[in-house]
Order: C-alpha cells, then structure tokens, then sequence
C-alpha cells in the first residue's frame, strides 16, 4: 500500500522566529513549528502528552522544546520524551522551498 504525501504550506521562513514556537494549522491538525538555532524546521503536535500543554508556547532548548504546563522535555526531531517522564508525540516532516515552509503530511 502506497501513502500519497500532502504538502502543506505553513508560511515564510520570517513567519518563524529562531528558537520560539509558532502555532500553525496544517489541514486538519494544530502543530507546534519550530526554527532551531541551526535554522532547521521541526513540527510536532501541539499538545503535551501529560496534560496537554500547548508546545508552541514552551521553551526552546537546543533540540527540546519545555511543556509550559509542567516542564515535560520533549524532543522536537524524536517526539520522545525525556525520561523519567514517559510519553511522545507525533512528529512531522518540514520542507523549506525557497522562503516557503511547507509540512509534509499523509493523505
């Protein structure tokens, strides 16, 4: 069975701030984009697994985004959480076209 991808753009390279979170809708879901230090693009759901926190608006370290509700440590490449906590969330394929963002996701 083939999965067909969808691209989605998300918006401008300048729409994501190095290091900040950005709410953004991809079709039917909410995610939390992030630009790291190194100007990659990480997207994962926007929800902590815990409690469900909104990532977008947690703090950014390095690789790892902080649960504003209570600190979780969630990778934003894996979607793992640090451990002793337990949990993941989904984690989506970023494409950067020109100045363009785009979200890859499943159809």
């Amino acid at each position: 069975m083939t999965v067909s991808i969808v691209k989605v753009h998300i918006g401008t390279i300048s729409d994501f701030p190095l290091q900040l979170g950005k709410t953004v809708a991809a079709g039917p879901l909410e995610l939390a984009v992030f630009q790291t230090s190194n100007k990659q693009f990480k997207a994962i759901e926007n929800r902590c697994p815990h409690k469900g926190g909104v990532l977008a608006e947690g703090m950014v370290s390095g690789d790892h985004v902080f649960c504003p509700m209570h600190d979780w440590k969630i990778n934003i490449s894996s979607g793992n959480v640090q451990e002793p906590d337990h949990g993941c969330v989904k984690t989506y394929e970023a494409l950067v076209e020109g100045d363009d963002v785009f979200i890859l996701l499943p159809s």
